[in-house]
């Protein structure tokens, strides 16, 4: 499966060439989706998008979660209002015209998605090829499954490590200062507060991992709380039982829309130079 992180390939684009016109976007969004659509389908089978919901697991359990984004839009020159109103409208375009599944849910953001479908095909044995559309570094921990790669849209390359294992341990010691996660040692509110986090060595880092299986005993109490807050956070194999439930059951429960409705919804829209290679749109 083909598991594209829908605001990935969008936003990437929206931001570096600073586009906010609505058919623009649109054939941005579109084209890139018949890239990959194209080059991986053979190998990697049916494309599948996967889109962030409102009032994510995340954000309850941690209110600080990406709180410090919504400052950093207001302080751009762009339209955000907008620019998210047109990604909405051109996600539920493709989940109706287009011959791939959608999954956005409420209470869901893409990363639960793409972890959940990767890890079910541990199950039974399938070990289906999972080709992971995304520049997001969460998802080396998904690697740690030998039939799973990952590609940057923003970087054009492959995105690697040596060892998964060892990267999600330290991004969870590290957190993840572009979702407003600390680190380890410092508070909840860092971020939203504009403090600076209180220094971690690799070092620490280090000795941690060689008494990962007892760390309670390594750690002080707050950093042994914030670790845990970082695991839940980070850690995908976290996800809460029913939230992997309920993509699982959306994901069986949806029908791919024909083929054929492709031409006509490109043709309404206006999307020429699409037209003339609607076939690589289709899936198989």
């Amino acid at each position: 499966m083909i598991l594209i992180d829908y605001s990935q390939i969008a936003l990437s684009n929206i931001i570096v060439q600073k586009l906010n016109d609505e058919s623009m976007i649109r054939h941005m969004i579109l084209n890139s989706i018949r890239m990959y659509n194209k080059k991986h389908r053979d190998e990697y089978g049916e494309v599948i998008i996967c889109a962030d919901g409102m009032n994510t697991w995340r954000k309850e359990f941690f209110p600080e979660y990406k709180a410090h984004r919504r400052k950093n839009r207001d302080e751009s020159d762009q339209d955000w209002n907008e620019i998210f109103r047109i990604l909405h409208t051109v996600r539920d375009e493709i989940r109706d015209y287009l011959p791939y599944k959608v999954i956005h849910m409420e209470g869901v953001e893409a990363d639960d998605i793409i972890g959940t479908l990767t890890m079910q095909t541990q199950e039974f044995g399938m070990a289906e090829p999972v080709m992971i559309i995304s520049s997001d570094k969460d998802f080396i921990q998904l690697q740690k499954y030998s039939n799973v790669k990952q590609w940057s849209p923003i970087q054009k390359k492959f995105v690697t490590d040596k060892n998964p294992r060892t990267y999600l341990f330290n991004h969870i010691m590290r957190g993840d200062s572009g979702d407003g996660v600390p680190n380890v040692l410092s508070a909840d509110d860092t971020f939203i507060s504009e403090n600076h986090q209180t220094p971690l060595r690799q070092t620490r880092i280090d000795n941690w991992l060689e008494n990962a299986d007892n760390l309670r005993d390594n750690m002080d109490e707050d950093t042994y709380r914030n670790y845990q807050r970082n695991k839940k956070l980070i850690d995908l194999t976290d996800i809460p039982e029913n939230i992997q439930e309920s993509i699982i059951n959306n994901f069986n429960g949806q029908a791919k829309t024909p083929n054929m409705k492709v031409l006509n919804y490109l043709i309404k829209k206006r999307c020429n130079h699409l037209i003339e290679v609607v076939e690589e749109f289709y899936n198989g």
